[in-house]
């Protein structure tokens, strides 16, 4: 088979690969009909996580259809279209039948394996473990595109920027970053009833898809002024929440600066360097702030809410490009001022 294989920092190919097996009875194998490129790859290829062992296969969200299934595996038959997340849950430890297989014991020091510490999902086939409590069937009226998401940017900016923001009826929200994780925060801080969402960015061709997305105003980040254009369309009080969906200094401290009383920053962004925490001026505002990693246990209710038409998240998919152009895909994905990306899916 092909995959892109990953072979250092800056160094992938799309090259032969050996057909995956199974390995484990609770094991399935795909074929995959849709993957796509995630900045957590683009780390990977920058170098950013160097725990990745030159020879393994990128990627880790796919769509795809069950070829053969472990002798263990009951949930789950051939012929199945389903959605594979990031997160590895096994079903069994502490960690996963709490809900939170972000630190599933048995995969490791956290579920992240695909693509991490074992062959991801940009190839044509993909060995996929613990089936049964890792996979999600589609329903047969989303598509594979919009399937992806919801075990990608939507269940990232939903459990830890909505759910860990706790954004309810009446809220103010103000959304850091206009990637696809920030893009998708905006309709479903809509669906939990926040009155204004107010979304930052620096591409002018993203403002406009968050404002198709439900946003009530977007602020230009690329002028110096950017925190205080966005304090004046927030009401009074400030922002009842904020999410921080960079990874960036400048984003999570304005995230500080923004945050109400009894506010909530919700950090999504993967951050690379230490982060001032002016607590001199934020005790006294009684504000959370959360940070975490995603364990897609909100994949079964995004399926649902796009299959009923509860939720429309097509805006962020901005590129279509088969499979086998995945470095390709890489280079749009890195050059999206030029590209004008936000989300490429990658089709067999």
């Amino acid at each position: 088979m092909k995959a892109l294989v990953f072979h250092g920092p800056g160094q992938h190919a799309w090259e032969n690969r050996p057909e995956p097996r199974i390995e484990a009875p609770t094991d399935v194998l795909i074929a995959v009909s849709a993957a796509t490129v995630c900045g957590t790859d683009l780390h990977i290829h920058h170098g950013v996580h160097p725990e990745v062992p030159p020879g393994t296969i990128m990627g880790h969200e796919a769509v795809g259809r069950i070829t053969e299934i472990g002798t263990d595996v009951r949930n789950f038959a051939v012929g199945d279209r389903v959605a594979v997340p990031p997160i590895t849950n096994c079903g069994a430890c502490a960690a996963c039948q709490s809900g939170t297989s972000a630190h599933c014991s048995t995969s490791g020091p956290n579920g992240w394996l695909l693509g991490h510490s074992h062959d991801g999902v940009q190839a044509e086939y993909a060995r996929i473990p613990f089936a049964d409590h890792s996979l999600h069937l589609i329903p047969d009226n989303v598509t594979d595109e919009i399937a992806i998401l919801t075990v990608d940017a939507m269940a990232a900016a939903y459990e830890m920027g909505v759910k860990n923001g706790a954004v309810s009826t009446g809220d103010a929200v103000v959304i850091i970053g206009d990637g696809p994780i920030g893009l998708s925060a905006v309709p479903l801080a809509r669906l939990e009833g926040a009155n204004h969402v107010i979304l930052v960015g620096l591409r002018p061709f993203r403002l406009e898809a968050a404002l198709q997305l439900g946003a009530t105003n977007v602020v230009d980040a690329s002028q110096d002024d950017w925190v205080e254009r966005a304090r004046a369309v927030l009401p009074e009080r400030g922002a009842d929440v904020v999410i921080e969906a960079v990874g960036s200094k400048e984003a999570l401290e304005a995230a500080f600066d923004l945050v109400a009383v009894f506010g909530r920053v919700a950090n999504i962004g993967v951050h690379t360097e230490p982060v001032l925490l002016p607590i001199e001026k934020l005790w006294i505002k009684n504000f959370t702030f959360t940070s975490g990693m995603l364990s897609c246990t909100s994949t079964p209710k995004l399926l649902q809410l796009i299959a009923s038409g509860s939720l429309d998240a097509s805006p962020i998919i901005t590129h279509k490009i088969p499979l086998d152009k995945a470095v390709e895909a890489y280079a749009m994905a890195e050059a999206a001022d030029e590209s004008r990306a936000t989300k490429i899916i990658l089709h067999r």
